[in-house]
């Protein structure tokens, strides 16, 4: 994670935001949307890159909604459980998903999941993104991602991720198809002991969410070969993408997004996605959605909903060619 002072900006914006709805619940009709406190249910532990992005997101819409937005922390089961909560929450608007890819990721590596992604939520808005980076050593005597493969190819090689099935993890497995390589991948709990083990040479290369390990290739701790964005990243312009490396259509990026539980009814669902994008369009959500590592989107549901469809599939399709086994 970067350490760029998020975390105070964050309270600073907060206690604007706090007296700001204070003033507004004063004013606010009876029988307006929302008339109690809306719950942010975020399915991982506090303190990782979704759990970040839901704190910008309450600390706005408290201010534009008029009511507190808290987010209450679900982890377990690789999201699942928390998912799964809002999937079977009352469809009134006042509980909300703040998601990552594991909504599309999941349907591929779980046989029984207690939602369906695309059933049981209305989407909101495809929050921000950011990509994944392949890291190595900077005294790996690896420079570019035609040196890893060459490398990969010659001698026994292994791969860090935060975990298995996770975007970065499946990142590593998309490089092994397309370069017809052979690397072992070695999970760990989280993309900072992922990064942390290329840093003390435990690893070859890692393959972490760009948010976790910036910080370590801006210090040069770790030295980055390649991001799996469409385009070269805004905070590390001499870094060049995969498709650039000679791999086209090679993007593989993680997002967080807001959803609703199905059923929603229609004015309320109009009133989140009007204060959600607006909410991510305003400078200090947008400095602070940077500060952390990620790109604002700021979609439409309809951007949102295209998204989740496409990747459930070719997720699927590249869990079965990588032979990644199924819970």
């Amino acid at each position: 994670m970067r350490s760029t002072g998020w975390r105070s900006q964050l309270r600073r914006v907060a206690m604007t935001a706090v007296g700001a709805a204070a003033l507004l619940c004063l004013i606010r009709p009876a029988g307006a949307f929302p008339d109690r406190p809306v719950v942010v249910v975020v399915p991982f532990a506090p303190g990782g890159p979704t759990d970040i992005i839901a704190r910008i997101l309450s600390l706005a819409l408290s201010q534009s909604l008029g009511q507190q937005v808290v987010v209450d922390n679900r982890g377990g089961a690789a999201g699942n459980i928390g998912m799964g909560q809002v999937a079977r929450a009352t469809p009134d608007g006042h509980t909300l998903l703040l998601a990552s890819t594991a909504i599309a990721v999941n349907p591929a590596l779980f046989k029984n999941l207690p939602y369906d992604p695309i059933k049981d939520f209305a989407p909101i808005s495809e929050l921000v993104n950011a990509p994944n980076v392949l890291v190595v050593h900077p005294k790996s005597g690896i420079n570019s991602i035609a040196d890893l493969i060459t490398r990969a190819k010659a001698e026994p090689f292994s791969y860090s991720s935060p975990g298995a099935g996770t975007k970065s993890h499946l990142t590593g497995e998309l490089l092994k198809l397309r370069a017809s390589i052979d690397m072992v991948h070695v999970p760990f709990r989280g993309a900072g002991p992922a990064a942390q083990a290329v840093v003390g040479k435990q690893i070859q290369v890692g393959s972490v969410a760009l948010a976790a390990a910036e910080s370590m290739i801006q210090s040069g701790q770790l030295r980055a070969l390649a991001v799996t964005s469409e385009k070269r990243w805004f905070s590390l312009p001499n870094v060049p993408t995969m498709i650039e490396a000679g791999y086209p259509g090679f993007v593989s990026d993680t997002f967080n997004a807001l959803l609703a539980p199905a059923g929603v009814p229609q004015p309320i669902l109009a009133t989140l996605v009007k204060e959600t994008r607006a909410a991510f369009q305003k400078p200090e959500a947008l400095a602070l959605a940077r500060k952390s590592g990620f790109e604002v989107v700021a979609g439409t549901p309809e951007q949102l909903a295209a998204r989740i469809k496409a990747e459930i599939p070719a997720v699927r399709e590249l869990v079965a060619k990588a032979g990644i086994p199924v819970q």
